[in-house]
């Protein structure tokens, strides 16, 4: 298994902060590993990336609302994210942390499971990319749509490296809230000839796709500070203003190079929204509106 590099161990606060209950619509919590081993067979393995390390960087960047993603590392196994969602919310006011499953989970565990995470917080389910080592067959797929549907829960679709465009139609026919990771890695270099920007626009043209503004290191063919990525998030912002959120991805899963510092790209979002009121969308307004989180 190779060795991934971790995140900047130093962020840094933006400027200027972002709105009041501003969310990180995705983040991910790794370790310690004495208390969460990784599953057998697992795709990579991160240096630990706790929930109080993440804490600590939301306190930094100004950012009081999350999304805690279950990593593949852990599977249908989601005892880090119950840990992390006990202890970053309080037991008497409204949740500021929520959270999204692994969606072998949907396949794997009974019904009593399900409703165990979406008692604590998790509101979604994260169908990740073929060369993370999860997939299914079609009738699991079929299965795992209508335990979807029927904890109210939306879907979370992890684009492959190439892009997300042969991914989307099987995700077609669902009635409910889909949410396309890391802006479909479209390429920033292809503008609209790129068919998986093609499909994304298709699809927001439609009430139940969203879009996350995330890993603009990585979709970047130039490298920081990203130029290249903005026109790509500013089309998908004007496509739809309404369903767009930002997430960071701390800390950066299988990173072949250093990850970048969270206010740098806090500041890159505000470049993607120079408007104030549309990054209010973005930041508050929008994922509070996905998620569901509560006034």
């Amino acid at each position: 298994m190779p060795d991934y590099l971790p995140f900047d161990p130093n962020p840094r606060a933006p400027v200027p902060l972002p709105p009041a209950n501003s969310c990180d619509s995705q983040f991910h919590v790794f370790g310690p590993r004495d208390r969460f081993p990784v599953r057998p067979g697992a795709a990579y393995e991160m240096p630990t990336a706790t929930w109080e390390i993440a804490q600590r960087l939301h306190r930094t960047l100004g950012i009081t609302r999350g999304v805690i993603v279950q990593a593949t590392t852990y599977g249908a196994d989601h005892a880090v994210v119950l840990d992390a969602l006990k202890n970053l919310n309080s037991p008497t006011g409204p949740r500021t942390y929520l959270g999204c499953a692994n969606a072998a989970v949907l396949t794997e565990c009974d019904d009593a499971y399900l409703e165990k995470l979406h008692d604590a917080g998790v509101r979604g389910a994260r169908f990740t990319r073929a060369g993370l080592g999860i997939s299914m067959s079609a009738s699991e797929q079929d299965k795992a749509f209508s335990r979807v549907k029927e904890l109210g829960w939306y879907i979370k679709l992890q684009p492959e490296p190439d892009g997300i465009e042969s991914q989307l139609a099987a995700y077609d026919k669902l009635n409910v809230p889909i949410l396309l990771d890391h802006m479909g890695r479209a390429d920033p270099t292809k503008g609209d000839a790129d068919p998986s920007l093609r499909a994304i626009l298709d699809r927001l043209t439609r009430g139940n796709y969203w879009v996350m503004l995330s890993l603009s290191e990585k979709i970047s063919r130039e490298g920081a500070p990203w130029n290249d990525v903005v026109p790509l998030a500013q089309r998908l912002v004007d496509a739809a203003p309404d369903r767009c959120v930002w997430g960071s991805d701390w800390p950066h899963p299988v990173s072949v190079k250093q990850p970048p510092n969270e206010g740098d790209l806090l500041e890159l979002l505000y470049r993607f929204a120079p408007d104030a009121a549309m990054r209010h969308k973005i930041l508050v307004e929008n994922p509070a509106n996905l998620f569901g989180f509560e006034a």
